[in-house]
Order: structure tokens, then sequence, then C-alpha cells
């Protein structure tokens, strides 16, 4: 496919207008009669993780591509029409490691949706994409602030959707004010089957009391645009999802019975010269209870994931690009859930070369789990981006 889409360009150069391509923005084309653009971009990470536990001693490591993408963006007959193709193309990526299940290829496909401006501050995105739920996930994984996301998104996140989305943005004095809405399948992303259960309905309302903030730093980690005045997002959402079978509405297990769950989520990025801060909460409950099944022995055999989680990270980017960062997580699932609680304290160092498109960074882990042994993790990770 990559290649296909560079003898494209290649072939088509001539009927277009190279507009600002340069490292870290993709290669860019506009078409000679402007009926549409294109930016091409792709990304990898190269991940070194290690592990241990105080018990055992014994250090466990890996090398591995943790994601490698391929995004198409751009316009489509009017300005007012955008559209955005992400391909997940590493194993992580596409969801498994099995080499037998690669013949699902329709999990390659992260987001293709359509962005509507139908009138001015309005857009209707149609198509596969993030839902608006926590801050945390609706950052780029190309722009984190660590080497991955908190263990409050791997529980409670909303990913990804095929559906209908209505955002909406406007301006009173300084403050920004945003609110979207989402109507979406309820079982995750490239679900080709019918619909198991209801659907599922997002509302999300963000406030920026200070303005905007730089090149859309609210939905960067880090502060690598330096604000020159005090930014502050606060933002809340809520997800219903009606009857799903999968142990965490859009991802996990899929289960043998359904429940209504609801997720709401609490969230705050502040930034200012060089330095950011971000905290988030999440609380997922399952009115019905979460245990569909027990064993004979009456453990918990399959449950849905509910409780709460809270995140709060903090960093200071250095003039010389250098950054260090910190951030506490606490998991506490519902206890007759029977999952583990945790709480993680990670450390990390950063050194962003060309801001997030290239970039290595490094973090270490405590992660502690009450009455078993404490884990211990270090990663180190090179993003190169296109």
């Amino acid at each position: 496919m990559v290649v296909a889409l560079g003898c494209l360009g290649i072939g088509t150069a001539q009927a277009q207008s190279v507009n600002d391509s340069k490292f870290g923005k993709g290669l860019q084309f506009i078409a000679a009669d402007s009926s549409f653009s294109l930016k091409l971009g792709a990304r990898f990470q190269t991940l070194y993780q290690g592990s241990t536990t105080s018990g055992s001693g014994e250090w466990k490591d890996r090398l591995l591509i943790r994601r490698a993408r391929l995004k198409l963006e751009g316009f489509a007959y009017s300005p007012k029409l955008e559209y955005k193709i992400a391909l997940g193309l590493s194993n992580n990526d596409i969801g498994n490691d099995n080499p037998e299940m690669f013949d699902n290829a329709n999990s390659i496909v992260l987001d293709a949706v359509a962005k509507w401006h139908f009138r001015p501050n309005w857009e209707l995105w149609v198509g596969q994409t993030k839902l608006p739920g926590n801050r945390e996930h609706i950052v780029s994984s190309h722009k984190m602030q660590f080497v991955d996301r908190s263990l409050l998104n791997s529980r409670f996140s909303l990913d990804r959707e095929a559906g209908l989305q209505l955002h909406h943005t406007h301006q009173l004095g300084q403050m920004v004010l945003r609110e979207s809405a989402a109507l979406s399948m309820g079982e995750g992303r490239n679900i080709a089957v019918n619909n198991t259960g209801g659907y599922s309905y997002t509302a999300q309302a963000e406030i920026f009391p200070l303005g905007e903030f730089e090149g859309g730093g609210a939905y960067v980690g880090s502060d690598i645009y330096r604000e020159e005045s005090p930014k502050l997002a606060l933002a809340a959402a809520y997800n219903f999802n009606d009857d799903t079978n999968r142990s965490q509405g859009q991802l996990g297990d899929f289960l043998s019975g359904q429940r209504d769950l609801h997720t709401i989520f609490v969230d705050a990025m502040f930034k200012y010269r060089g330095f950011s801060t971000m905290a988030e909460f999440a609380r997922r409950s399952a009115p019905d209870g979460p245990v569909i099944t027990t064993t004979e022995e009456g453990q918990v055999d399959e449950t849905f994931v509910t409780g709460d989680a809270f995140n709060i990270q903090a960093g200071y980017l250095f003039k010389s690009d250098w950054e260090v960062a910190g951030r506490y997580t606490t998991y506490n699932p519902e206890r007759e859930t029977s999952l583990l609680a945790q709480e993680q304290y990670t450390l990390g160092l950063s050194k962003y070369i060309v801001g997030h498109s290239l970039k290595v960074q490094s973090d270490v882990t405590l992660q502690d789990f009450p009455g078993r042994d404490n884990g211990y993790q270090f990663r180190l990770q090179l993003e190169v981006a296109l």
C-alpha cells in the first residue's frame, strides 16, 4: 500500500503543487484545480521495555515496534469537507500478535472519518474516529508526555468507534467553549457484524477560561509551545453504552452477557512557560452489577471493568528541549469484580529533537499492588514522525 501511494504521488506530481512539505509535517499536495488536498504522513515508535518484581528479581524485557502508523488527511471537493484516514500497521496497532489472526484486515483501520463544516463553528463528523472522552486519549500517541498513556486510560478509555459526532465552538470574550456529542456502535472499532446490543451515547463539554492554547496545545503533551500566558482547559464527559457485551464497553474481551455501562470523565490541563500539568478522574458503573459468570468455587470468571481511577502528571520543558516529568495513577476496581487495584508512580525523562516528531523518551515506573509484590518497569522509546 505504501509503495502504491508513493507511486501515485510521483505519477501525479506534475498535476499537483507541493505546499509546505518539511520534516514532521508530511508530504502535502493540493490539486491544480484546488478540488482536493492530501497530506501523507508516517510515523513509528521503537520501544525497549524491561520489568521485574520485588519477589522474583527476574528481569524480563523485549524490543518491539510499539506503533507504526500511516495517515492521510486533507479536504475533498471543498475546504469545508475535511477527511482523515489513519492506518495502524504494527502488531500492537492491529490488536494481536497471533500470525493466524492477520487475515482480519479491517483491524488495520484506526480512523476513517469525514468532517463537514456546515456552518461557522459547527462540524458534523461521519465515520470512525476517537470518541470525545478523556483528554489523555484525545491527545495523540504521537504527542504524549510519557512513553505511553496511563493505567486510567487503559481501563476506561472510550477509544474509537464508527458513528456520528456533532461539534460546536463559541467564544465569550476571551473564554472559549466547546460542546461535542456522539452516537456510535457501542462495541469498539472495526466491528463488521450487526450491532449486538444498543448504541453508545457520548457528550462532552469543555471550557478554556483563559483563551485557546497555542497550536492546539490543549491536546498535546508537554508545553512544547511554551505558552507566553497561563492557559487552562477544563472538561467533563459522559458516556452511556446500552447493552454492550465487551468488558470495557468499547474495548476488552467479548463476554457472554450484556450490561448497561455509565462512564464519566473529568479533566483539567494547565500550561505556562514550559510547565505543564494534567489531571483526570474516571468512573464506570454497571447498575445491574458487573459480574457475568463465576466458577463452581465462586471465583469471578467473566466481569465488566467497573470502578474508578485518578491520574495526575506534571512536567517542565527546559529551553534545551529536555523535559523532566512525573505521574501518579491509582486504579480502584469495584470489589465484586475481583480485579486487582493498583497504584503507579512514574518518572520520565525526554529529549525533544524536533518537537514531538523526533524525540527520545524514557520512564521508570513503580507498580504497587496492595498485598502483592511490587513491580518495576523501565522503558526507552524513539519516535520518528515524517
